[in-house]
């Protein structure tokens, strides 16, 4: 419930109102409940209680389903995951990296933040310089 407290000509008022259900609001004033019909609306107010989602799926063995992005078409993307300055680009086209290395260092925050290539291949474009400013999910990289 939600509680106010009105002064009405110097009276102070505790007032709850409580669940809305087809227009009527239960509303408690000064511990007294009272039910309350709200003006009419062209549909009535009907309260959701929206299901609770689902557990992540899981193997026999336990172990949790984890799908991976579809490849793009003109190759795997490395996105900039926050906004930040590009302070060095410690590959170039034509190398072949592994999921685990560094393709971009991101300045944000004050903080060096590596950015990781996320899938093994080969550096297709590089789509940033050192000294630029990035958007969050600016593309900077793309892998084959």
């Amino acid at each position: 419930m939600k509680e106010y407290k009105y002064k009405i000509n110097g009276n102070t008022y505790k007032v709850a109102v409580g669940d809305i259900d087809n227009n009527i609001a239960q509303v408690e004033v000064n511990g007294t409940p009272y039910k309350v019909e709200l003006d009419s609306q062209k549909a009535p107010v009907k309260i959701i209680n929206s299901p609770r989602p689902a557990a992540a799926p899981r193997t026999e063995s336990g172990a949790k389903v984890i799908a991976s992005a579809p490849a793009a078409a003109g190759g795997y993307q490395v996105k900039a995951p926050l906004p930040g300055t590009v302070i060095s680009i410690p590959v170039k086209v034509g190398d072949t990296v592994e999921a685990s290395t560094t393709v971009v260092v991101l300045e944000a925050m004050k903080m060096e933040n590596a950015i990781r290539a996320g899938r093994a291949g080969k550096i297709a474009s590089i789509a940033v310089n050192n000294g630029d400013a990035v958007p969050d999910g600016a593309v900077m990289v793309t892998i084959e």
